[in-house]
């Protein structure tokens, strides 16, 4: 009886065996990695790997896997589809994927959709500091000159001025369902939300209202 329990058994592992596909030995590779990274995998993040050993290019399963989370280079041991097992030595970066401009963007100038394109980045070249989120950037302003073709750091855009000093606006009072209009000119810059100073040219009055798209200044009381 047990003899038969065993050859059931081996009869098993061997349509197990055929049941499984060859895949390529870098795909394999990518996954493993991926699976040993775990929670610290960053949103986006994939590892491409480049293999040292010319064969085997296809493999069943990795068996064995060890690798550098500094440098990348990894050594595994793999299965052949004739079930051979075989040391592979490579490769494996971790990147993410980064905004970066399409073409030098000048201080002053303001980011959109055409201007950025999304590159695959090494993780490990990346400071905190780096922008990976594309919405972060859209509709920003550049504070100093963007290369084209490398991440940006969060100290090198700002959000556009909303109103600029000695713009002319229109002061909007606004208490509870009464809201009037004057005009006015900002006596300092602001961004969107804001805190601005304007001369209210009405009375000639100097006010503190909240800067708002179109050259609007909104004064609450």
């Amino acid at each position: 009886m047990s003899r038969l329990l065993l050859a059931a058994l081996l009869c098993l592992g061997y349509a197990g065996q055929a049941l499984a596909q060859a895949e390529p030995v870098a795909t394999l590779i990518a996954e493993k990695a991926t699976a040993d990274t775990g929670a610290a995998m960053p949103p986006g993040g994939r590892f491409q790997v480049s293999l040292e050993t010319p064969e085997p290019r296809q493999a069943e399963m990795v068996s064995a896997f060890s690798m550098d989370p500094r440098s990348g280079q990894f050594a595994a041991n793999v299965v052949t589809a004739a079930g051979e097992l075989r040391r592979v030595y490579g490769l494996a970066v971790l990147t993410v994927p980064v905004p970066v401009p399409t073409h030098q963007i000048l201080p002053g100038e303001q980011i959109g959709p055409d201007d950025l394109r999304t590159v695959p980045v090494a993780y490990a070249q990346l400071d905190a500091y780096a922008i990976t989120d594309p919405a972060r950037l859209e509709g920003m302003e550049a504070r100093q000159t963007l290369a084209a073709g490398r991440p940006v750091q969060q100290q090198s855009v700002t959000a556009p001025l909303a109103i600029n000093r000695g713009d002319r606006v229109s002061i909007q009072f606004v208490s509870g369902r009464l809201s009037l209009s004057a005009p006015g000119r900002a006596i300092s810059s602001a961004q969107a939300d804001q805190e601005v100073r304007v001369i209210n040219l009405a009375s000639n009055r100097t006010i503190v209202g909240i800067a708002r798209p179109g050259r609007i200044v909104e004064v609450t009381r």
